[in-house]
């Protein structure tokens, strides 16, 4: 491409002919009472304009009628009243009433109202165009006509031998220039800045409203974005809640079955066991309904927070406690804890700890539930030592079993897919399904965060 080539191409996106966007009044009944009220102050004017020209007798000799003059400016500031409406045709239509009136009644145009009503007119096709290719065919052609119109003035005019003689005579040279060169120079520039400046604040005026358009979207976009954000932390909060339902209900009920089979069993003939077996019982119903109340309240709050009166949830240091609680229910059950320092268990957050807490809790339900064992083991480590696959450390829970999967128990498969989601929020491993020497191991590991290291 050619610098000229690159200088139009430049100066057509300038222009804006490559944009999509489209200025549209908001308001078009509004708009066109606004419009037309300002068409309606510059009528005025130019009327009084008329007037006191032909008071200054500096009107001259008109042809027609001696209305027509104020005929002209009735006809070259109505179109105003539709400026905004339809900027490219107004724009064009003045530009020809400019062009015509100024080679048939010339004081009309060179008055100062209606000089202001042109370059209102050429200021509002520039920044109200819809079309801005048209738009710039339209500008290009009346820059052209208008200079090409000068020029044929200059040409052959006689109103450069009025300006330039002095009763008859040539005004002499008194600057660096001719007086035939300054007063050309001099037009040029005038009807120059007058045009440019019409195109240059037009356009000016054109980018601060897109402007001002592309930040209302950027904002639209960001409230939607804000709102579905919103939307979707609630989603994932009310799954969230959904997990914690399940394990809290799944682990209370297979504890409370396994009681009242066993308080069942030895009612008749040991009950001392059938009432420790119906405690359990009651302490796990209660123990459920407490911690499903506190739950269904944090649905139920509209401002996101917990609702009054919920229980702190669990965390990492309070399996040791679960552990025990399974073993009351009929199986055996042992605990170990390894740290690598005081207080390693209860340094896990509170989110993670939670998570593996859930975890150990399912597995143990799933052992009662659905397996032949007799005993699990848990084990809790917490290591805060880096390595490669985690830079902070880990937390980890380990069920172990030594039973087989029992038949006409399967569950539905929630349960553990708790656990994978729950590992997949704190991206950690697993390790879950039957071992080679018998039993059943569910072995999930979490990455510590820096501050936790």
């Amino acid at each position: 491409m050619t610098r000229w080539g690159e200088a139009g191409g430049r100066l057509l996106s300038w222009f804006g002919v490559d944009s999509d966007w489209e200025r549209v009044p908001g308001d078009r009944a509004r708009t066109f009472r606004t419009d037309a009220i300002v068409a309606a102050v510059l009528m005025v004017f130019g009327l009084l304009g008329i007037e006191l020209l032909r008071s200054l007798d500096q009107l001259g000799t008109t042809p027609g009628p001696p209305w027509l003059p104020h005929a002209l400016v009735v006809a070259g500031t109505v179109p105003l009243a539709w400026r905004r409406r339809y900027p490219v045709t107004v724009m064009a239509g003045l530009s020809l009433h400019f062009l015509v009136v100024g080679l048939t009644v010339p004081a009309v145009v060179v008055s100062v109202p209606m000089q202001v009503v042109y370059f209102f007119a050429i200021f509002t096709g520039v920044a109200w165009a819809r079309d801005r290719r048209v738009m710039v065919l339209v500008v290009g052609a009346v820059v052209v006509v208008m200079f090409a119109w000068l020029t044929w003035q200059f040409a052959v005019g006689a109103g450069l031998e009025s300006v330039l003689t002095d009763n008859g005579k040539p005004l002499p040279r008194q600057g660096l220039f001719t007086p035939l060169t300054a007063y050309v120079v001099y037009t040029l520039l005038v009807n120059a800045f007058y045009f440019g400046g019409a195109i240059v604040w037009g356009q000016a005026t054109w980018w601060a409203a897109h402007q001002r358009h592309r930040l209302t979207e950027q904002a639209e976009t960001i409230t939607t974005q804000a709102d579905e954000l919103q939307r979707r932390a609630v989603v994932d909060e009310r799954l969230r809640i959904a997990r914690e339902l399940h394990d809290v209900v799944a682990h209370h009920v297979s504890v409370i079955g396994i009681q009242a089979a066993a308080a069942r069993t030895v009612l008749r003939r040991d009950v001392d066991t059938a009432e420790t077996s119906l405690r359990s019982i009651e302490q796990s119903s209660r123990d459920a309904v407490t911690q499903m109340r506190g739950l269904l309240g944090t649905l139920r709050s509209t401002d996101g927070e917990d609702a009054g009166g919920r229980r702190s949830e669990p965390t990492l240091a309070d399996v040791p406690a679960l552990v025990e609680e399974a073993a009351t229910a009929g199986l055996r059950t042992r605990c170990e804890v390894v740290e690598d320092g005081p207080g390693a268990v209860r340094a896990v957050p509170a989110s993670m700890g939670l998570s593996l807490y859930r975890t150990v809790q399912e597995a143990l339900s799933n052992v009662r539930r659905h397996s032949t064992a007799g005993s699990a083991t848990v084990f809790v480590r917490v290591d805060r030592r880096g390595e490669p696959e985690f830079a902070h450390g880990y937390a980890e829970v380990e069920v172990i079993d030594d039973g087989r999967p029992r038949a006409g128990t399967s569950g539905s498969g929630l349960g553990l897919l708790g656990v994978r989601e729950r590992l997949a929020t704190h991206g950690g491993m697993s390790e879950i399904g039957p071992r080679v020497t018998g039993g059943y191991r569910v072995r999930v590991r979490m990455p510590l965060p820096e501050s936790a290291s």
